[in-house]
Order: structure tokens, then C-alpha cells, then sequence
């Protein structure tokens, strides 16, 4: 007599998944996490500070009790406007904050930065490398400009900030009264590091060195107790993704790149820069964390591509 045995149950396939509409969904609830003193004492600089992104670090850095240098290179009342809400968070262990206009890709005005941030702040404790931009092309129509210019910020411009931190952390060394680190580095990155983005070869290309960056300075500075990681976020709500997520239609859209079927917000990525900066963070050196909720999971493939 020939056995039989029961078909194996088929999962759900991906249009499935596709079509769901947000009345299916669980309901989205955000993470109420309360600021804690996790930074007190330390001295920070946050580059790219005045929106989006470095804004919300730059405020959780304050809110974690570090001094920060909110650095800026467009608009001045926008950089006034972070360090007033930084330093009037209704957090009782605040740190202070000032503001600071440098191009990180000129290395004059990044060594005139670190002199500010000597003489306001004595040290520095934390960089984390934030500015960045694109200037977007199909490929053979991007300039030579457009290409040098995204380059010269989102890659050199975190090199430069780098080394003068890293200098910095070596001549002071580990105080272990407020860190047992000589230092930390923060590299913000993106999804784009390992994700080919067609039409954006310049903005791609700078994260993908980014990631090399992070790692390589990672390794060579890690026995002077300085650690450097990477944040890698994916769709953030932030003024300058503004058409991916306006409308409804948008962020359906965008939706299917989003397993977790929410856009980030910039609070995601803040809380985790606190955390990485911090000593509970101490033995991690030399990882991208991707903050994405799950696009790096290439969502395209979820039933097989």
C-alpha cells in the first residue's frame, strides 16, 4: 500500500504580502524610551546638525547629558533653532550646546572647528559624522561637479572630521571617569552602502567608502581604546526624502521596500547614536548597524524573486 503524505503548507506568497492594506496590519505604535544620563560629562560634535538626521542626534546627545557642537553649513537660525531645543528638552541632566558653521570637505574650517571645540569644550568625546547630500544624475549625465561635490562631503568630509578626533583621542587618552573609551566614532551611513542605487552612482559610491572608511579606521585606532561603527539608516522621515512619504500614494509605495511596514524616524536612529556612544556600547568596534526596518532584507525576494 503506497503511503501518503500531506502536501506541505504553502506560506503566503508575495503578492500577498504586497496587497496588504493597513487595516490588516498591526497598528503602529512608537517606542516611548525615557532620556537617561548616559552621556553626563562627555563633549560631542555632530556634523550635518541643523535637520533632519544630525538635528535629532544632536538633541538625544544633549538630552543624554553631553555637551554637543551642533555644526552647520547652510542656514544659521535653523543651527540657533537646535541648540535652543536642545538645551530646553525638559531633561534635567541636559548638556549644553553651541553651534558652529564649517564645511567638513574644507580641512582649514574642520581644523578651525576642533580650535572651537577646544575652547569651548576643552575635548571632544564623541564625533559623530553626519553631513552629507546628494546631487543626483543618471550616470552619463552627471557632471564631474556633481560627482566631486557628494564625494568631497559625505566621504572626505568624514575622513577629515576623523582625523582630527582620532588625533585628539590619542593625545588625552582614556579618562575613565567619563568613559572607559578613549573615544567614540560614529559614521552615519546608509542602506546604500551595500544596496546599488542606479541614478545615484555618487551618493552610493561615498557610502560604499564610507563602510571602508569605518572599517579600516576601526581596526588601526581600536588598541588605543577608540571605537568607530557605522549607522546605516533606510527610509527616515526627514525633510529632504519629503516626496517618498507626503502622501499616501507615496508611502504605499514606499511601503514595499519597508517590511516592518513603517518609515523610520529620526528618533530611531538618535536613541541608537546615544546608545553607541555610550559605555554600555563599549566592546562593539568596526559594525554597520542598519536601522532600516528591514529593507536590507531585499524584500523584492521574499517569495523567491
Amino acid at each position: 500500500m503506497t503511503s501518503m503524505t500531506a502536501p506541505p503548507s504553502t506560506p503566503m506568497s508575495s503578492k500577498l504580502i504586497r496587497n496588504l492594506t493597513p487595516d490588516q496590519l498591526p497598528t503602529v505604535h512608537m517606542p516611548a524610551c525615557e532620556a537617561r544620563p548616559a552621556l553626563k560629562g562627555q563633549k560631542a560634535l555632530v556634523t550635518g546638525a541643523s535637520s533632519g538626521i544630525g538635528r535629532g542626534i544632536a538633541i538625544a546627545l544633549c538630552a543624554a547629558g553631553a555637551d554637543v557642537m551642533i555644526n552647520f553649513v547652510g542656514d544659521e537660525a535653523s543651527a540657533r533653532a537646535v541648540v535652543d531645543e536642545a538645551t530646553h528638552c525638559g531633561c534635567t541632566n541636559r548638556g549644553r550646546a553651541v553651534a558652529h558653521r564649517a564645511d567638513v570637505s574644507d580641512e582649514t574650517q574642520v581644523a578651525g572647528m576642533y580650535g572651537r571645540m577646544r575652547d569651548e569644550f576643552g575635548t571632544i568625546d564623541i564625533l559623530v559624522n553626519n553631513a552629507g547630500l546628494q546631487q543626483d544624475a543618471p550616470v552619463e549625465e552627471m557632471t564631474l561637479a556633481q560627482w566631486n561635490k557628494v564625494i568631497s562631503v559625505n566621504l572626505t568630509g568624514q575622513f577629515l572630521c576623523a582625523r582630527e578626533a582620532v588625533r585628539e583621542f590619542k593625545r588625552r587618552g582614556v579618562q575613565k571617569d567619563v568613559s572607559c573609551a578613549a573615544g567614540k566614532i560614529i559614521c552615519v551611513s546608509s542602506v546604500h552602502e551595500v544596496i546599488p542605487w542606479a541614478g545615484h552612482v555618487n551618493y552610493a559610491a561615498s557610502k560604499g567608502g564610507v563602510f571602508q572608511l569605518m572599517k579600516s579606521i576601526a581596526q588601526e585606532v581600536a588598541p588605543w581604546r577608540i571605537r568607530v561603527n557605522s549607522i546605516c539608516p533606510g527610509a527616515i522621515r526627514t525633510p529632504i526624502n519629503m516626496p517618498a512619504w507626503a502622501t499616501p500614494a507615496a508611502y504605499a509605495e514606499l511601503m514595499k521596500l519597508i517590511p516592518y511596514k513603517r518609515i523610520g524616524e529620526v528618533e530611531d536612529i538618535a536613541r541608537l547614536a546615544v546608545w553607541l556612544a555610550s559605555d554600555e556600547a563599549d566592546y562593539i568596534t568596526g559594525t554597520s548597524l542598519f536601522v532600516d526596518g528591514g529593507m536590507t532584507l531585499y524584500p523584492g525576494f521574499e517569495a523567491g524573486g
